[in-house]
């Protein structure tokens, strides 16, 4: 199957996708091992442009030996990659330079970050929930665990303050 990019139909400034369905493949788990803490990962043996109409980052749901996950294939280094979380590998019993069998499909369900009521409402009063919204769902996702993840309520306040000011600013740091 070919492409040109004039097949790829453009719906504002965003590219149309392509969905081919799911692909199958058995890969080897790698880690970048000049890298301490490096993140494990699969290489993509398909041609994302060919298959997905784009040569960049392609919203995915995949499974692992059956484990589901829902991310990204990345491009690193003129390759696709899909990050094997350490959660799935713990719950697949498997690490690098072992074999798991990957399906991959396209995701087209909308990423929507879920924030408490509570959090939720300080963006709202502050007029920053559209600011925060219209960020990109890494985005959004970043802010929200930060925030989650304090665990005195003075350092959760603090740090939705933190986030209304930059998120308002135009300029997320996370």
């Amino acid at each position: 199957m070919v492409f040109s990019k004039s097949d790829t139909p453009m719906i504002g400034r965003m590219v149309a996708m392509r969905d081919p369905g799911p692909v199958e493949f058995d890969a080897l788990i790698l880690r970048n091992t000049e890298v301490a803490n490096s993140s494990a990962f699969v290489g993509f043996p398909f041609d994302a442009r060919e298959l997905y109409g784009v040569g960049g980052r392609v919203p995915v749901k995949a499974t692992f030996d059956g484990v589901p996950y829902r991310g990204s294939l990345t491009k690193m280094g003129g390759e696709h990659l899909l990050l094997v979380l350490a959660e799935i590998r713990e719950a697949i019993g498997k690490d690098r330079g072992d074999t798991v069998h990957v399906r991959v499909e396209l995701d087209q369900d909308p990423r929507v970050v879920e924030l408490t009521p509570e959090v939720e409402l300080a963006l709202r009063d502050v007029g920053a929930i559209e600011a925060f919204r219209a960020m990109s769902f890494s985005h959004q996702r970043q802010y929200a665990l930060w925030i989650e993840e304090a665990k005195r309520p003075e350092t959760r306040a603090r740090r939705v303050e933190k986030t209304a000011s930059e998120v308002l600013a135009g300029r997320p740091s996370r």
